[in-house]
């Protein structure tokens, strides 16, 4: 189906002021007269607070005030279930770079040199560094006050199928340890948060991708009636996941506006954005697979221990996402997976891009190549055999509509040339695949309740405007144009009649923030489904001007209520999912005009003024909520989506056996993102996935020396240059999704996890070594060369 703007390449609607410098992020935001905050930062991984002096500090020339841990009494974090974090420190620190004092001041040079003059008296302990020794250390605990035996925030164990009978029956059983350095976000703009007073209330502008969640944790940590704060995302410059907490700097920001009664600028400097984190999870894995050569995968084995530093983070649902997520993309009929996390004095790990499946996806990606290599069958056409089915069910019950992976697989291994050089290229080159699978959105929201995960508004004024309001936050990946895309499609306006006003609580209805793939699938619905209850409208408003009967409206309700029921009515049909732009009607909306079944038309401003008669006001507003689905054990809920995107990575590297060097030449990528809304977007997020994935493969790591953070800086954290980026080549994925906005599904994350194991596998290719730690660094490529010459090389 064509559409006017649906599917053709979209400039972003904030471009051109992101490119001319008017866009403005938190920082760049002037507020009258603010007052500046510093944080000391505890320079111990492990300590008691004996004991803190300010005199010297409150001495200094321009300081108002202080914050200390004293000042907060609640406890906060993401997750409703895993409250653990203080906003500051008070009777102890748990990891180098915590909060402990905040110095607020009239300039940042007062701020900062009362900062130098803090005396804090410390009785250092023992940190506990290694998650293994972590998890078996009962005395000293990082978290005494949780009442637990040890060190373990969470465990998750679950089987399904007969994993022995499995590994029985396969052909082929391959096993072995695998082990993975932190990685961080490496976003472009620091944290950021600024503090207004507003009479009475209180307006936060921070760099955040969940404003929801935000206004929820500061009303409850800063003991405020929802109502007295607004929270407002201005441009945000990249997150991946980092910024999808509420964060201990957004409390103190708001603690110190409240103390002082004025206005309050804070900014990071980049060092205390590597103290803060979030980062992926350092992890070790064991697992086994057992494979079949004609019934693919038969049964996988693994356990995962994941270090999550010193609070919770998001980590609960990374726990159960490190074995959830192996569900896909190829059928698993037996699986058993046991994840612990474990608190260590180090900085939390939380949400990162591909959140929870990147480490295990590496992990089982390498064993499947391994086990072909075994078999002697080519890789990719083992892969094909064995995907998912559309409108099928995985054995943990996870509902798989769409599947467009089959046709993006055989995409790829044409444009990469797969069959001609697979196991045929010189000593050095190589060539790897890989898959993934990945949700489009969470189908629970993390506070359980019965609201829509997102709703928009629609507001026409006189002049024909639509300005679009969502909570959704658009942190770079276009989320603001997909939604005017939504409204200019349905009510066949130009995109320059949108206006999205967008994450700001106090103007916009909830949505749940930018994490786990969600905006999208869940917004995208909601602005549709808002968009054609506009529609409804204008077209009554045409038919009175046309002097004719309107269409019989469709069933009262919100099209999500449908979805709660599992399903669409058949009388909804096109009106809702399907993609004939009639709508079912007859009528029109395009080129500013609708045009009724025997051709005469109305101009849309005509028509806007016909339906604000009598009214005044022209509103609509449209939601979604996820279709029931999923089993009813325990976490079954993990990893439920309403679909699911594919992935497949063919990549190409060079390795010189002499310094062990990888450079990765060439990638081939298939994903499977149902329909694209936005080509231009899609390609964007792609490419960023493979950058972000490329860092992570070759040379990404956080360094730590007895808890601090040894390579906190840009300069030392090396991430891919453009000098490191691969040729892309992108191809089409093919699917439908039919439940999704016009078509479409997941593109932000999903793509991530494949392309690590593709650079590896391609690199067993190269040069007949199978690596297992990543970063798959030099010195590892070397070490396993030297093995293979020895004769310990496995296949």
């Amino acid at each position: 189906m064509s559409y006017r703007i649906v599917g053709k390449k979209t400039p972003y609607v904030d471009a051109v002021d992101k490119v001319t410098g008017r866009a403005k992020y938190t920082d760049d935001l002037r507020l009258h007269h603010p007052l500046r905050v510093k944080i000391v930062r505890s320079p111990y991984a492990n300590a008691r607070i004996v004991g803190i002096d300010l005199s010297a500090a409150r001495a200094v020339e321009g300081v108002v005030d202080f914050v200390v841990g004293a000042d907060f009494r609640h406890t906060f974090g993401v997750l409703p279930i895993s409250k653990d974090e203080p906003a500051m420190a008070k009777e102890r620190v748990r990891y180098v770079g915590e909060p402990v004092v905040a110095i607020i001041a009239e300039s940042e040079r007062a701020a900062v040199q009362a900062s130098r003059l803090v005396r804090v008296n410390y009785e250092v302990l023992k940190p506990h560094l290694d998650p293994q020794k972590s998890l078996n250390e009962s005395t000293d605990l990082i978290h005494p006050e949780l009442g637990k035996k040890n060190n373990l925030h969470k465990s998750v164990n679950q089987s399904f199928g007969d994993v022995v009978a499995g590994l029985r029956s396969a052909d082929v059983v391959v096993e072995h340890q695998f082990e993975f350095e932190s990685v961080t976000h490496a976003f472009t703009e620091p944290h950021a948060t600024q503090v207004e007073w507003e009479g009475e209330n209180l307006t936060v502008y921070s760099a955040t991708q969940v404003p929801h969640y935000l206004h929820r944790a500061l009303a409850e940590v800063l003991e405020l009636p929802m109502h007295r704060l607004r929270v407002v995302k201005p441009h945000l410059g990249g997150g991946f996941g980092g910024k999808s907490d509420p964060f201990p700097h957004e409390m103190i920001a708001v603690k110190a506006a409240l103390k002082t009664g004025r206005n309050i600028r804070l900014a990071f400097e980049r060092e205390e954005v590597f103290y803060s984190h979030h980062g992926r999870h350092p992890t070790k894995i064991s697992m086994k697979l057992g494979v079949s050569r004609d019934a693919g995968i038969q049964a996988l084995d693994g356990y995962m221990l994941i270090d999550g530093g010193a609070y919770g983070s998001f980590g609960v649902v990374t726990t159960y996402y490190n074995g959830v997520l192996l569900q896909g993309p190829y059928n698993v009929p037996n699986i058993n997976f046991h994840c612990d996390r474990v608190y260590t004095n180090k900085p939390m790990c939380g949400a990162m891009r591909g959140h929870g499946g990147v480490n295990p996806r590496f992990a089982s990606e390498v064993l499947f190549d391994e086990a072909c290599v075994r078999l002697k069958i080519d890789p990719c056409e083992m892969r094909l055999k064995h995907f998912h089915q559309p409108n099928s069910k995985t054995i943990n019950e996870f509902r798989i509509t769409s599947v467009g992976i089959h046709h993006g697989l055989r995409n790829a291994m044409a444009a990469s040339g797969w069959s001609q050089k697979y196991q045929k290229l010189p000593f050095g080159k190589g060539i790897g695949v890989a898959c993934g699978f990945f949700i489009s959105g969470s189908a629970l929201p993390i506070h359980w309740n019965e609201m829509p995960q997102s709703t928009v508004r629609l507001g026409i004024d006189y002049d024909g405007g639509v300005s679009l309001y969502s909570g959704a936050s658009d942190i770079g990946q276009g989320s603001n144009t997909m939604l005017a895309q939504m409204a200019a499609e349905v009510l066949g306006l130009p995109m320059t009649m949108i206006k999205v006003l967008a994450a700001d609580t106090r103007h916009c209805p909830i949505d749940y923030g930018s994490y786990s793939s969600r905006v999208t699938f869940m917004a995208g619905n909601a602005a549709r489904n808002a968009a054609i209850r506009m529609r409804r409208q204008l077209l009554e408003a045409a038919c009175q001007l046309l002097e004719c009967e309107a269409p019989i409206p469709t069933p009262p309700g919100e099209p999500e209520n449908f979805f709660r029921q599992g399903g669409r009515p058949p009388d909804y049909g096109a009106l809702y999912l399907g993609a004939n732009p009639n709508y079912e009607d007859g009528y029109l909306f395009v080129d500013e005009k609708i045009v009724a079944p025997d051709g005469r038309e109305v101009k849309y401003l005509d028509a806007v003024r016909k339906a604000l008669d009598f009214q005044g006001a022209l509103q609509s507003k449209g939601g979604y909520v996820s279709p029931k689905m999923g089993g009813s054990f325990k976490g079954a809920g993990a990893g439920l989506s309403p679909s699911y995107s594919y992935t497949a990575f063919i990549s190409e590297v060079t390795v010189d056996p002499a310094t062990g060097f990888v450079k990765v030449d060439r990638v081939t990528c298939a994903h499977d993102y149902g329909q694209a809304l936005n080509p231009l977007a899609v390609e964007g997020q792609l490419q960023g996935s493979i950058h972000m994935g490329l860092g992570q493969a070759l040379m990404e790591g956080m360094r730590y020396d007895d808890g601090a953070v040894q390579n906190a800086s840009l300069l030392e954290y090396k991430i891919p240059s453009p000098f490191e980026m691969p040729e892309v080549v992108i191809v089409p994925g093919s699917g439908d999704e039919c439940e999704g906005p016009f078509g479409a599904k997941e593109v932000g994350e999903g793509a991530l996890a494949p392309f690590i194991p593709s650079v590896a596998n391609a690199i067993y290719d190269a040069v007949g070594v199978r690596l297992y730690s990543v970063p798959l660094t030099p010195d590892k490529v070397l070490e396993a060369l030297r093995q293979h010459a020895g004769g310990a090389h496995a296949p």
